[in-house]
């Protein structure tokens, strides 16, 4: 059961990421993202890895999803050329062969382990968070206020000329 929940959490975030790069709206390539992501913590999930299924639905698809949303909203997008074709799809399409290329023959030499599931101790994770790893994710808050503060900025700027 848990192989068929992997494969299909699997091709939905493939799809997700390759409907990322191949729309051309930016508000459904956003969406896909959070379809990825989701997806990403389903397979979380499948890994007996909670703690890191509910930072990746909390902080990647709800906060950075909408801060991205946000982003998009508050920017005019017709002061921007339109943007054409990348010519590197090529190069991209060979490295992303070559990744996967790798990748496969890594899995099938590999093979899943079959342990049993490791959870974490809570109270050694929650004294890491709050002393070793507190200013990361304080700057990294700082960063996603002054990408917000900065899109408002640039969708207010030219109505009175300021």
């Amino acid at each position: 059961m848990s192989w068929f929940l992997f494969i299909l959490l699997s091709v939905f975030t493939l799809g997700g990421a390759l409907a990322v790069v191949a729309t051309r709206n930016v508000v459904h390539a956003a969406l896909a993202l959070l379809v990825s992501l989701v997806a990403v913590a389903g397979i979380y999930l499948i890994l007996y890895a909670e703690f890191l299924a509910l930072v990746q639905v909390l902080i990647y698809g709800g906060a950075i999803i909408i801060v991205l949303l946000f982003a998009i909203m508050l920017t005019r997008s017709g002061e921007y050329p339109r943007i054409s074709d990348n010519r590197q799809w090529p190069l991209a399409v060979v490295a992303a062969l070559g990744v996967l290329g790798v990748l496969v023959p890594a899995f099938l030499i590999r093979g899943v382990d079959q342990s049993r599931p490791h959870h974490p101790d809570f109270p050694e994770l929650a004294n890491s968070l709050f002393t070793r790893w507190a200013i990361p994710f304080e700057v990294a808050s700082l960063v996603l206020l002054v990408a917000l503060i900065g899109a408002i900025i640039i969708a207010r700027t030219g109505e009175d000329g300021r």
